[in-house]
Parts: C-alpha cells; structure tokens; sequence
C-alpha cells in the first residue's frame, strides 16, 4: 500500500511535463491510482489513458478499446480522403449531389418555382409596408 501511495506521488510529481498545467487546473484529466501506476480519464472525451512511470518520464498509452475505435476512425478517414482526391483527379469535385448526379431540368424548374413564389410573397410583404407607412406619414396641417 505505502508502495502504490508513494508511486501515485512520484507520478503525480512528473504530470506537468506531460500535461498542461492549464489543463490540470481547469479539471480536464482527472486520475485514479492502480496497481501499476495510474489511470487517467480526460472529461471532456471520455478518453481513458493508463500511465506509468518510465525511465522518470510519464508515459500514458490509450486503453486497447479505445485504441481499436481511434485506429477504426483513422481508417474510415483515410477511405473518405483517397476517394475525394481520387475525385477530384479524375475532374470531378470534393462536392456532390445524389450519387454524383445533377439534378434534371425538372428538378430545376420545380426549385425555380418554389424561389419565384419565395421571392413575391416576400415583396408582397414590402409592398404592404411601405403602403402602410405612406397611409402613417402626418400631412402638414396649418392652424
């Protein structure tokens, strides 16, 4: 017990060289003494990390779920890039619509329509205020 105790003290000695102390201060890690050193959870991911004390330096590795999650989201990330870049390469762009398709002349009448009915309702509403406030404006009255 006194080994654990004074092992979670000579880590929690080495923290500041391998974490910001900004982030000490503001409670983002926080840390639970083990067997064999410490685990450390970061609270804004969620993200658990096991530290220990090598060669007097800190060393935290993730735990191997969380390293199996990062690994799968760096693949799908890598994927999701050689395709835009192959995309692009072969003159297409980084953007697309449905299926790289664009839309017919249909789609583009019906989106046309929507606008233009957008566009005189709303200068309907212009054309309502700006007759209101002629009918507002005080006439000059002599006494």
């Amino acid at each position: 017990m006194y080994r654990q105790a004074l092992l979670a003290a000579s880590l929690f000695a080495l923290l500041p060289a391998s974490v910001g102390a900004e982030d000490l201060e503001n409670g983002r890690y926080t840390f639970q003494p083990m067997e064999n050193g410490l685990v450390r959870l970061d609270t804004r991911t969620g993200a658990m990390s096991l530290c220990q004390d090598k060669d007097g330096a800190l060393i935290c590795r993730m735990a191997a779920d969380e390293r199996a999650a990062y690994e799968e989201q760096l693949d799908r990330l890598e994927k999701r890039v050689t395709a835009l870049e192959t995309r692009i390469d072969s003159g297409g762009t980084a953007l697309s619509s449905r299926n790289g398709t664009l839309p017919d002349d249909a789609e583009i009448d019906r989106s046309l329509g929507i606008m233009e009915r957008f566009m005189r309702s709303f200068f309907g509403i212009v054309r309502e205020f700006e007759s209101k406030d002629k009918d507002a404006t005080p006439t000059a009255q002599s006494y």
